[in-house]
């Protein structure tokens, strides 16, 4: 069986290097590597938003959410279906725009100061996000040859192939793995969930072996870190420390705008979130749905003490061999496409708005592309160093998100919905945002603060995002507002009235 799994492995390592080789070519200028030359179609658009949205978030932290909750754990990507509802208006003005990064954006609505703080928070939160998908993919060697491959071993392996192909030809690379990537996955989970039904015995079956929570709509959300089921309401409270940050990543997540700045079009920019919802939608429903049949199947042993691998220990043990591999090859491959997309990310951050925009602004096509391959390379061990420390995926993942969600989401979108967003504002947003939540992630300070127990007990989301929103308000209230040529570029464009 050893042998089957390393020609699927080797098989999927070999295609993706071969496209990011091959990729390599049509690499000439900044704007190719950056933002693949602004030629992606909408059918390559979808398939590579859906296969960098659902990553280790889902497959691990996501899994094992899912192992704990059962179906209540639909929440969390809950948060990025309602946020695709609202990026379907946000796609073409985004591609109007049509720069590089979230910090160029930034800079035009508001001003330096926001665009550094910008950069600032998302190599926090990408590096971050891109860390747990090395320990992700680590876990998935290490349960593939678990005499050989320890966890951080994979870790390491994980990341040097991701930092190498990430390296070589940036966006279109990047794209094009996910092209096939996406489209693989998708049809093995769509195989794969009927077989591990039957292997539970069917609805009846999966009724009779988990708790009756699993199946409600908070699920074990109303119980208190003690296992006391509480009042509905803070059982709401607790989903809603899931969709939340969830939500807020979609609506304000650079990796997104980063692909609708390379469409062909603010039309290809629109139809590709239509398609996006529908693959995001069916996809993780069924990946909750192997999570929850595999604690149906094992319970108790090794995973129940590591749920986070829950889906490649089901796909190890609950699957057909050939069907087990696929599904295991699966979940490897979207590990490496979305640790590619959000190590890419902060590199060109790096690249566009530190290197180009202060230290060298008259640099070659050459010398851009060689620095930016040199940020992926000491992004990616950056990411790796924080994987290597990471204890929780789900709680790396929480932190990475509500640091985005609290100092970036909120002033990208007043960049497009609001008149009276100022400078100061976004500024202030930013910076209040990135520091309640490193404080409130912080125990010992955290400790300091003496807060109620109901508090202490929260995650970062709600008091990060309150404090960031109620400092962009009452400072822009309080300073000069944004002249007419900064709002121009965040106007509705007339391709946009018209298709309406």
């Amino acid at each position: 069986m050893s042998q089957l799994y390393v020609v699927v492995l080797a098989v999927i390592v070999l295609v993706l290097m071969g496209v990011a080789v091959h990729r390599t070519f049509y690499v000439k200028t900044k704007a190719d590597y950056l933002v693949a030359g602004r030629s992606l179609s909408a059918f390559v658009l979808v398939l590579t938003l859906l296969t960098s949205w659902i990553g280790a978030g889902s497959l691990f932290a996501g899994a094992e959410n899912a192992y704990r909750n059962g179906f209540a754990s639909l929440w969390q990507p809950a948060g990025g279906w309602l946020g695709l509802v609202l990026i379907y208006f946000i796609a073409p003005r985004a591609r109007k725009f049509a720069q590089f990064t979230l910090p160029d954006l930034l800079e035009a609505r508001y001003n330096q100061t926001a665009r550094v703080l910008g950069t600032i928070a998302i190599l926090f939160a990408f590096t971050g996000i891109t860390s747990y998908q090395f320990r992700g993919g680590g876990d998935v060697l290490h349960l593939i040859f678990p005499g050989a491959v320890t966890s951080n071993m994979g870790t390491f392996m994980i990341a040097a192939f991701v930092i190498v192909t990430t390296a070589l030809a940036g966006m279109s690379s990047v794209a094009y793995m996910d092209v096939v990537i996406g489209s693989t996955v998708t049809v093995i989970c769509v195989i794969a969930v009927p077989m591990l039904l039957a292997r539970c015995g069917g609805w009846s079956g999966l009724h009779a072996e988990l708790p009756r929570q699993y199946f409600e709509v908070l699920g074990n959300y109303r119980l208190s870190p003690a296992g006391v089921e509480e009042s509905v309401g803070m059982g709401v409270i607790r989903a809603m420390e899931f969709l939340v940050p969830t939500l807020l990543l979609m609506l304000g997540n650079q990796v997104m705008y980063q692909k609708f700045f390379s469409a062909r079009s603010e039309r290809d920019a629109r139809i590709s979130v239509v398609g996006w919802t529908v693959g995001t939608i069916v996809l993780e429903t069924l990946i909750v749905a192997i999570a929850v049949f595999g604690r149906a199947l094992y319970s108790t042993g090794e995973v129940a003490l590591r749920p986070r691998e829950i889906i490649p220990y089901t796909a190890r043990h609950g699957l057909p061999a050939f069907m087990g591999a696929l599904l295991l090859g699966a979940v490897f491959a979207k590990v490496i496409s979305t640790a590619s997309n959000y190590l890419f990310s902060p590199a060109t951050n790096l690249v566009n708005d530190i290197f180009v925009r202060y230290m060298a602004p008259g640099a070659s096509h050459k010398r851009v592309l060689l620095v930016s391959r040199l940020c992926v390379a000491l992004l990616g061990c950056w990411a790796l160093y924080q994987a290597i420390y990471a204890e929780s995926i789900l709680a790396k993942m929480l932190y990475a998100y509500t640091i985005y969600s609290a100092a970036i989401t909120p002033v990208v979108l007043a960049a497009f919905y609001s008149k009276r967003a100022t400078a100061w504002g976004a500024v202030a947003a930013i910076g209040v945002g990135t520091v309640v939540t490193l404080a409130w992630d912080n125990a010992p300070l955290k400790a300091s603060m003496h807060l109620p127990s109901i508090l202490a007990q929260r995650d970062a989301i709600f008091p990060a995002l309150l404090a960031a929103v109620a400092a962009l308000i009452v400072v822009s209230a309080f300073t000069p507002k944004p002249r007419a040529a900064q709002l121009a570029q965040f106007a509705e464009s007339n391709e946009q009235a018209v298709s309406r």
